[in-house]
């Protein structure tokens, strides 16, 4: 099936559902735990879902912490202060302290709001502030947070968080592994769907191949996407991983895109000290959604690398839409994203023997590596946002009625 019809069969299913709101438009409000400052995969999340509701008719308001910047939209409002806090491995910019709790509860009470939908209400943040309200529209909680060890702050907090979210009418949880480690702390009144992230997959179908970021079989080029600094993402085993395949490959390019490239370089040296390694290596910085999707048609393989903390896995579900061959860890999250490894090859988590051989094999056999993008690119029509979307408006539909 080519992409053309692929996309008009997805496009048909969506239209094909029956509207769960009749034709009745919202107002939304959508307050995010994190500031738009620093791009996040939740902030991208809830500016897509903002995005997609806005197109469908519905009016949209997002509060976020921090200070606005020049490239957001005029939906987003922010509270003018956020603090830096390491959180699940990574470092989070949230809003709590002060007169925030006010001036959310004030934001809530002059938007009119239909729905009022909070991301991560269990972190200190912003969206924790409208649990505490008397008077509050219908109240929506999507709970994106994974983790390998429970966090102590969380069972210490256990007993807190199980009264705190009972205002909840409903809960949303990105994947399985998120949905697990919610039910822990949400009341047991609440109930809960799991609903995926979503992606705008015909932007990645569609977009065209960088002649320059291609390669062939003899010089494949093999791609890597995320914070290089972060140790979650993985990017120490995917450069002991590219060692690995410049044995097999030694015309082999690795492009390797997102912040950090200072630590990412220390990492490639750390790991080869001979400089073979970073003779290979292109780093590429923070790219646009337009090259990103560019970048993921031009490999030959992408690999997702990261090592834990992982509730959904976004870049996978993208790169698939693109229609490239995935490599990826296997976290339960991924796992589920991959199919059990019929959309996206796996590998031993942290094991770069592995992942090298997995790769090699991929680049060695161009049907496989062709069979392996059209199944993933089949598998990632069900996290367009036509279907996603859909979905979260059947709960919003659910809790109105």
């Amino acid at each position: 099936m080519s992409n053309a019809d692929r996309r008009d069969e997805a496009d048909c299913g969506a239209q094909c559902q029956p509207d769960p709101l009749h034709g009745r438009k919202l107002r939304v409000g959508i307050i995010s735990p994190y500031s738009f400052e620093t791009p996040g995969g939740v902030q991208f999340h809830i500016r897509d879902f903002a995005k997609e509701l806005i197109a469908r008719g519905h009016e949209v308001e997002v509060l976020a912490p921090g200070r606005r910047t020049n490239d957001m939209p005029l939906w987003v409002q922010t509270v003018g202060t956020s603090f830096a806090i390491p959180y699940n491995g990574s470092v989070s910019r949230l809003s709590y302290f002060g007169f925030v709790g006010a001036q959310v509860r004030r934001w809530v009470r002059q938007g009119h709001f239909d729905i009022v939908h909070l991301h991560e209400p269990e972190t200190p943040s912003l969206s924790h502030k409208p649990l505490t309200m008397v008077h509050h529209p219908p109240l929506i909680g999507t709970f994106h947070a994974a983790f390998d060890v429970y966090p102590f702050a969380l069972r210490f907090f256990h007993g807190y968080l199980n009264r705190y979210l009972r205002p909840l009418s409903h809960a949303i949880c990105v994947s399985d592994a998120a949905r697990e480690v919610a039910q822990r702390y949400l009341p047991g009144n609440v109930p809960v769907s799991v609903i995926p992230n979503g992606i705008d997959a015909d932007q990645f179908a569609q977009a065209t191949p960088v002649p320059a970021w291609q390669g062939d079989d003899e010089s494949p080029t093999i791609g890597f996407l995320g914070r290089m600094g972060e140790e979650r993402k993985g990017f120490a085993v995917f450069c002991r991983t590219a060692s690995r395949i410049l044995d097999r490959y030694p015309q082999a390019r690795f492009l390797c895109a997102g912040d950090g490239e200072r630590e990412g370089r220390s990492i490639v040296n750390a790991v080869d000290p001979s400089g073979r390694l970073m003779d290979h290596m292109e780093f590429l910085g923070r790219i646009s959604d337009e090259d990103k999707a560019r970048f993921y048609r031009s490999l030959s393989v992408y690999i997702a690398p990261q090592t834990g903390g992982e509730s959904f896995g976004i870049v996978l579900a993208e790169a698939m839409a693109a229609g490239c061959a995935v490599v990826a860890s296997d976290l339960p999250a991924f796992v589920a994203v991959a199919d059990d490894g019929r959309a996206a090859a796996l590998f031993g988590n942290g094991d770069d023997r592995d992942c090298a051989s997995v790769v090699c094999s991929l680049i060695a056999d161009r049907g496989a590596r062709a069979s392996l993008g059209e199944a993933g690119q089949n598998r990632a029509l069900q996290y367009d946002w036509s279907s996603v979307v859909d979905q979260v408006l059947g709960v919003y539909a659910e809790v109105l009625s």
